[in-house]
């Protein structure tokens, strides 16, 4: 099976599980795992913030900085797909207490012209506006890169008008490898930030929230409100490590495989690409041309061996990462279109 649904399928190293087996670990609840606390220190000093806290996930990671901001009686300006909006399980609102106010944009590419018309005034009807989030690269805006200048003039707007900038940077590493720029560029000027070491950086498990010392103590004890504490966790973390120390200049290659990909696709008829969307590792492809229920024809992919993610009604989603081959690309582009051709 070429496993194209998610980078989210990626298997740890060797390094990764050696490192998991020698970790020296304590109880990380009371702040004394040794490797818990190096990876903060590293995850910390990597996007230029004061302190860092691991978790299990990226989706409690944006809980748990939402839940250190307040959300209750407030309001959140987030684009409208964006993934803690779309995927988390409404816990923005249901935990958090934020009500989402959503931000129309293409691919997900917010500018402060954008978001001042939607910045309600002060009003004793309305919530008070106190977030602004942020998404690079976009999950649905196929994983679409917000460019450093474009993030430095959102990041002033939110500041100028009082609000805290919490980034969702599951995939920030793609964003700064894509752009050719340091990390640093997008995450040091957020007043929180969340990113994945699960994904194309091959970790098992987690992922890290970033911020000022005393906004991750609020979100060391949100957390904890919602069971995220782990004692012995330094076996998890030390695959993160490894994560941070190897695994983030390799993601060029997921980029690079993924524009192949999309450009095999874009000559098969009746299936739709745009080329210019695939900036990372994600190909979104439109098959409405073939006229074929969408589950019929995600099936017919796994029956020929080919794993995607499906988008209804006519979308699908296919993401290159470390066990993707050249190979594989020219594999699957082979499988797509023999099953487009099956559908017409």
């Amino acid at each position: 099976m070429i496993n194209l649904f998610s980078d989210t399928q990626t298997l740890a190293t060797e390094e990764m599980l050696e490192a998991m087996v020698r970790a020296e670990v304590g109880d990380d609840v009371a702040g004394n795992d040794p490797t818990v606390n190096r990876l903060q220190d590293l995850a910390a000093a990597k996007v230029g913030q004061e302190a860092a806290l691991f978790v299990p996930s990226g989706t409690m990671g944006n809980l748990v900085a939402l839940m250190a901001v307040g959300g209750h009686g407030n309001e959140i300006l987030l684009h409208e797909e964006s993934h803690v909006y779309y995927y988390e399980g409404g816990a923005l609102c249901s935990i958090a207490g934020f009500t989402p106010r959503l931000v129309a944009a293409p691919r997900g590419l917010l500018t402060p012209e954008i978001l001042e018309t939607y910045l309600r005034p002060a009003n004793v009807h309305h919530p008070r506006t106190t977030v602004l989030e942020l998404e690079n690269t976009h999950n649905r805006g196929g994983g679409s890169v917000t460019p450093p200048d474009l993030h430095r003039r959102l990041v002033a707007w939110a500041h100028a008008h009082g609000l805290h900038v919490h980034l969702d940077g599951a995939r920030i590493f793609n964003a700064a490898v894509a752009s050719g720029v340091d990390v640093r560029v997008f995450t040091e000027n957020v007043d929180s930030v969340q990113f994945c070491l699960s994904k194309g950086l091959s970790a098992p498990v987690g992922s890290i929230v970033a911020g000022r010392k005393e906004f991750i103590d609020r979100a060391r004890q949100a957390r904890k409100r919602i069971g995220g504490a782990m004692r012995q966790a330094g076996h998890l973390a030390a695959a993160g490590i490894v994560a941070l120390e190897k695994m983030v200049d390799r993601l060029a290659e997921d980029h690079a495989r993924a524009k192949r990909l999309a450009e095999l696709v874009a000559k098969i008829p009746g299936l739709k690409v745009d080329l210019s969307s695939v900036e990372t590792n994600m190909v979104y492809v439109d098959f409405a041309p073939l006229g074929v229920a969408c589950d019929t024809f995600v099936d017919r992919l796994a029956a020929k061996g080919l794993k995607v993610s499906l988008i209804p009604p006519t979308r699908f989603r296919m993401v290159t990462h470390r066990h993707i081959s050249d190979a594989d690309v020219v594999s699957a582009a082979r499988i797509l279109g023999e099953a487009a051709r099956a559908g017409q």
